[in-house]
């Protein structure tokens, strides 16, 4: 994740506040210089900086904290306290028309940063609500945009209206409006073209779009990897034609993620959504309070939780925790969960949201690696050279057996007891472990690891 690098450093500098059993006020201040460090490193914004640490010092200093009983804790506290209200305190959600009225979204940004996959996303999010999104494709001069809209509304199940590229952008805007009416299309996101740098032509033409058809909220795509680059972006086009909010994309990828915590300071806008991928489903909702606690190293057990929810059928995943608690697991099971774990982003994905394990999948950057991809794969060629008879019960797989389910999928049979002893290993693991699995202490099938 993005804040892999700063989330070890303020680890680091974490640890050594709880070990001290008192704090002075210099054991704050030299806490605190390393926080600053460590965010300037992390592309934040330097008045941010300033401004942040400033306000932690202030309260960090104060009688209730040094007199504590564990002010080691109370400065974390505060540090996610005030990394929350840096990033906006609460959850804002795209605005839209009471009713069934209709609702003009504009979606601008430099290209490159992803605004026409990102378009795509949005317009999936909004049919799930249980809406009618219509896709506009207003970029008449990106070679293949129209077509690259056109294959992802497809996907999204999402209707795409073009006029093709020999028409003035803010002409497509007003036909489609015009097309929304007619066929209740209650959500129209209008893709506009972008720019290898902002020019004042790319800004007339926004305007153009605005004085065509009425919108009821711009929303600005930038791409995270673009550090400081994404906040003076935002920062000019809030000034020049008007913001509603923010989608940040790439913060899955290896940036320092400085731009997600300077936007709203900078520019008072909100973040509404982060991209987390390239698949047409990898867009989140932004949770100030999670983007904090995932920064800070302590996980986003409810993110996750949710993302389970959504790939996991509820039938199944207590099926499956029952099965694990009594160590029936078997290996139809084992195929589930590797398909499960993939759409839910994979291993890497799923550890940057546990609770102390937020850099690790960082520092094991091989996790959803193609060599591991090919593994699995081999494994579940493997599974799938096995009669259903086998899967269902694994004690059966005796030497004879293993050798046929080698040459059925290709592979040496070191690498068939290989893999059959790590099932086993797991089998006992998962019975050791009752309480993660919907045991005592947890609500039955609520929850369930997909490996």
């Amino acid at each position: 994740m993005a804040f892999d690098s700063l989330t070890e450093k303020l680890q680091n500098v974490f640890k050594n506040l709880r070990s001290k059993g008192r704090l002075t006020e210099d054991d704050v201040k030299v806490a605190l210089k390393e926080v600053k460090m460590a965010l300037l490193e992390a592309d934040v914004n330097f008045k941010v900086v300033k401004s942040f640490i400033k306000d932690v010092q202030e309260r960090a200093v104060g009688q209730d904290v040094m007199n504590g009983l564990n002010p080691g804790q109370m400065v974390i506290k505060i540090v996610n306290e005030e990394l929350i209200k840096l990033m906006g305190s609460e959850t804002t959600e795209i605005r839209l028309q009471p009713g069934s009225a209709m609702t003009v979204i504009m979606m601008v940004g430099l290209q490159g940063a992803g605004k026409t996959t990102t378009t795509a996303k949005l317009a999936g999010k909004f049919k799930l609500k249980g809406k009618k999104p219509l896709l506009v494709a207003c970029d008449v001069y990106r070679p293949a945009a129209i077509r690259q809209l056109q294959i992802n509304g497809e996907k999204q199940g999402v209707e795409v209206f073009s006029m093709g590229d020999k028409n003035r952008p803010a002409d497509i805007a007003r036909a489609a409006v015009e097309h929304a009416a007619k066929n209740s299309n209650n959500i129209v996101i209008l893709d506009t073209a972008g720019r290898l740098h902002i020019d004042e032509d790319m800004m007339a033409e926004l305007q153009e779009i605005k004085e065509a058809v009425t919108v009821h909220q711009t929303i600005l795509v930038v791409d995270a990897m673009t550090g400081q680059d994404a906040v003076n972006v935002a920062g000019t086009f809030n000034d020049k034609i008007g913001i509603d909010g923010v989608i940040v994309t790439k913060l899955d990828g290896d940036t320092r993620g400085g731009a997600a915590l300077s936007i709203r300071a900078v520019t008072g806008r909100p973040i509404l959504y982060a991209g987390m991928g390239e698949k047409l489903s990898d867009l989140e909702q932004f949770y100030p309070d999670r983007m904090a606690s995932r920064i800070l190293g302590m996980g986003d057990v409810l993110t996750l939780i949710e993302k389970a929810g959504a790939e996991m059928d509820e039938g199944k995943a207590r099926q499956m925790a029952d099965k694990m608690k009594k160590a029936q697991f078997d290996f139809d099971d084992y195929l589930e969960s590797m398909a499960q774990m993939r759409k839910m982003g994979g291993l890497s994905s799923i550890m940057s949201m546990m609770p102390g394990l937020g850099n690790l999948g960082g520092k094991m950057p091989d996790l959803d690696s193609e060599e591991n991809e090919k593994k699995m794969a081999r494994m579940e060629a493997m599974i799938y050279s096995m009669t259903p008879e086998e899967r269902r019960n694994p004690d059966l797989l005796n030497p004879s057996r293993k050798h046929r389910i080698a040459r059925g999928a290709g592979v040496d049979i070191a690498e068939v007891n290989r893999m059959v002893k790590q099932f086993n290993e797991s089998r006992k693991m998962m019975k050791k472990l009752p309480g993660l699995m919907g045991g005592k202490g947890g609500k039955r099938g609520r929850f369930k690891l997909p490996f």
